[in-house]
C-alpha cells in the first residue's frame, strides 16, 4: 500500500463528491439503489470510505477489487482462449442488478505491462465487448449512472515527478476536496459549464476547424448531436465534448501530451485523417504501439471531441494520468480526440428507440477502443453553422461563446 494516506477529512470529502453528487448525474445515490464499487488495491482506503457513504445514505453496496499483480499474471501465462473467455451470464445478470457503477483508479505502476505483448491485452479487452454493450444499453435506457475517480500512488507521483504528498495535493486542488463544502463548489462550476454546454446546442454547427500547432483539422458535427459536459461522469471533470460524425474527419493533429497505454508511454502523437479514417499515425516513442492501437476494428475513427476552459479546472500541471490530463486548464486549456467508440448522449433524440443500424447510420463509431489523446497548446477553434457563417467559439483556452 501507498506510504501516505490522506487525511479523513479528504477521503469523506471525496467519498461525498462521488456518492452523493457524481453518481446519478449530478443527483447522488438514492435509499435502495444498488451501486457497484470497483477498485484497485491501493485504494482501499478510499473504498471504504465509499462502502460507508452508501450505506449511510441507505443504498446497497457491492464491491470488487483488482489487483495488477493478478493481471499481469493473467497476461502474462493465460491461453488463447483463457483471454478471450467472459462469463456471460454473470456479466449479465451483474449489469442487471447494478443502479450505479463507481470505479476508484488506483494504477501502483504504470508501466506494469510494459513487458506484455500488446497483442494479448487487445485479444483480452476484446471479450469486453459484450460488457460494454450491456452497460451502454441500459445507460441509454436511462437505468444506469457512473463515474470514476483517482486514488494517488507512488508510482503515478513519480511518473508526474511529483512526490506522493504532492501529488495528492493536486488531486485534492483539482476535484475541491480542501472546500468546506465540494459539493456547492462543484455544483457552481456545473452550473457554468451548462451555460456554455446551452450556448453551443443553440448554434447550427456544420463543420468545426482546430487550429493549432501541427494540427489543422476538420470535423463534422453531424445530425441529430449535441455537446455534453458537467454531468458528474469522471471526477474531476471540466470537458464540453461531443462525439461526431467520424465520416467528416479530415486534415492533421499533434498531441503533445504523452499517451499512457499498455503498459507504454506513446509520445509525440501526429495523425492525419483522410475520409474520416487514420490515414497515417506517427510518434516520436512508441509509433508501433499507437498503429496497433488504430489497427483494432474501429479505432482509425473518432468517437469524441472534447475542449476544457482553463478558467474551470484548477489542473495546471501534467499528472501521467489521462484522468486528469484530459481536464487539464493550464495556460491554453486542451483539446482531445477519443479515438474509438462514441457516446450516445451526444444524441438529440430518444436513445431507447435507436438501434445498432440507426447509429452507424448516423456516424456513430462502435469500438471497443476508447483512447483520450491530449493537446494542451495555443489553439483556436471556429465553427461553420449551416448557412456558411463561421464563428470563433474557443481561442487561448477560453470558449468565446
Amino acid at each position: 500500500m501507498s506510504s501516505f494516506t490522506p487525511s479523513e477529512r479528504v477521503l469523506k470529502n471525496y467519498a461525498r463528491v462521488m456518492v452523493d453528487f457524481a453518481l446519478g448525474k449530478g443527483k447522488g445515490v438514492k435509499r435502495g439503489e444498488v451501486v457497484f464499487i470497483q477498485y484497485d488495491l491501493e485504494a482501499k482506503p478510499l473504498a471504504l470510505v465509499v462502502f460507508e457513504r452508501v450505506l449511510e445514505i441507505g443504498a446497497q453496496p457491492m464491491t470488487r477489487c483488482y489487483d495488477e499483480d493478478f493481471e499481469k499474471k493473467f497476461l502474462e501465462i493465460a491461453s488463447e482462449n483463457q483471454l478471450r473467455f467472459l462469463p456471460k451470464k454473470y456479466t449479465k445478470s451483474l449489469v442487471e442488478t447494478i443502479d450505479h457503477r463507481v470505479y476508484l483508479m488506483a494504477p501502483k505502476d504504470p508501466f506494469l505491462l510494459k513487458d506484455i505483448d500488446p497483442k494479448r491485452i487487445i485479444l483480452a479487452n476484446q471479450s469486453k465487448n459484450y460488457v460494454k454493450k450491456l452497460i451502454f444499453e441500459k445507460e441509454d435506457m436511462g437505468k444506469l449512472t457512473w463515474s470514476l475517480c483517482l486514488y494517488g500512488t507512488e508510482g503515478m507521483a513519480k511518473e508526474a515527478g511529483l512526490s506522493l504528498k504532492d501529488f495528492w495535493q493536486e488531486i485534492i486542488n483539482a476535484c475541491f476536496l480542501d472546500f468546506e463544502d465540494p459539493l456547492k463548489r462543484w455544483q457552481e462550476v456545473f452550473s457554468q459549464i451548462e451555460k456554455i454546454r446551452q450556448k453551443l446546442n443553440q448554434l447550427p454547427i456544420d463543420k468545426i476547424h482546430l487550429v493549432a500547432k501541427q494540427t489543422d483539422l476538420w470535423i463534422t458535427l453531424g445530425e441529430k448531436r449535441i455537446w455534453q459536459g458537467g454531468r458528474g461522469a469522471n471526477i474531476p471533470s471540466f470537458e464540453i465534448f461531443t462525439s461526431p460524425d467520424w465520416r467528416g474527419t479530415k486534415g492533421t493533429i499533434y498531441f503533445n501530451f504523452p499517451l499512457y497505454r499498455y503498459g507504454n508511454l506513446i509520445k509525440d502523437i501526429y495523425l492525419e485523417f483522410q475520409e474520416g479514417r487514420v490515414i497515417k499515425a506517427k510518434a516520436s516513442r512508441n509509433e508501433k504501439l499507437i498503429q496497433e492501437l488504430i489497427g483494432q476494428k474501429n479505432a482509425d475513427k473518432i468517437g469524441e471531441f472534447s475542449l476544457t476552459d482553463k478558467r474551470f479546472s484548477r489542473i495546471n500541471r501534467f499528472m501521467a494520468n489521462t484522468l486528469y490530463d484530459e481536464n487539464f486548464g493550464g495556460k491554453w486549456g486542451n483539446s482531445h480526440l477519443a479515438l474509438g467508440s462514441s457516446y450516445h448522449d451526444c444524441f438529440l433524440g430518444d436513445k431507447k428507440r435507436m438501434r445498432k443500424e440507426a447509429w452507424e447510420k448516423l456516424g456513430f463509431n462502435n469500438s471497443i477502443e476508447h483512447t483520450d489523446i491530449i493537446n494542451t497548446e495555443r489553439k483556436q477553434v471556429e465553427v461553420i453553422l449551416r448557412n456558411g457563417v463561421s464563428k470563433v467559439i474557443y481561442k487561448d483556452g477560453k470558449f468565446l461563446i
